[in-house]
């Protein structure tokens, strides 16, 4: 079995998790939250809220391509979050709220430009996703990881918009 992997900026991982997971959970192998796409090493939540590192929140994930198409993966995400919003998600704001695609090799790329350009019919406003090589991922801080998995009642803005 081979495996791809891909991290995702949505806003709050807590929510791009939750709703990955959902939807996907044949087809992922590991999922994990936390930061990628700034500049300093081993950044922690607080320093990442700073908006000083330039990291995003992410969802890294590792899929079955022979499960899940990267297509599907991709435009999922552009579904269950706002992608024309610059650097904020409901009430979360900052540039490490904003809206992004880690690609691991080119053909992911090429796929991801492919499909952020037809679902542009579908969205109100201009697309500010950026689509960027993955740099080094770091793992968010445990309780973060299946956040919203293990408290229910907490904050998430995502939701399905089309």
């Amino acid at each position: 079995m081979s495996l791809q992997k891909v991290a995702f900026g949505a806003g709050c991982f807590w929510g791009t998790e939750k709703f990955f997971v959902k939807q996907f959970a044949k087809a992922i192998n590991q999922v994990k939250v936390g930061y990628m796409g700034g500049s300093s090493k081993n950044p922690s939540y607080r320093d990442v809220c700073t908006g000083q590192t330039g990291h995003a929140e992410v969802l890294y994930l590792e899929y079955k391509p022979e499960e899940v198409k990267f297509e599907d993966l991709v435009e999922y995400f552009f579904r269950m979050h706002d992608p024309t919003t610059l650097n904020r998600q409901g009430n979360d704001q900052g540039t490490q709220y904003r809206s992004a695609i880690f690609y691991y090799t080119e053909e992911q790329k090429a796929a991801a430009e492919k499909v952020k350009k037809d679902i542009s019919s579908k969205v109100k406003g201009e697309i500010v996703t950026e689509i960027a090589p993955a740099s080094e991922f770091y793992v968010a801080e445990d309780y973060h990881q299946k956040y919203l998995e293990n408290n229910p009642g907490g904050y998430c803005n995502h939701r399905l918009r089309w």
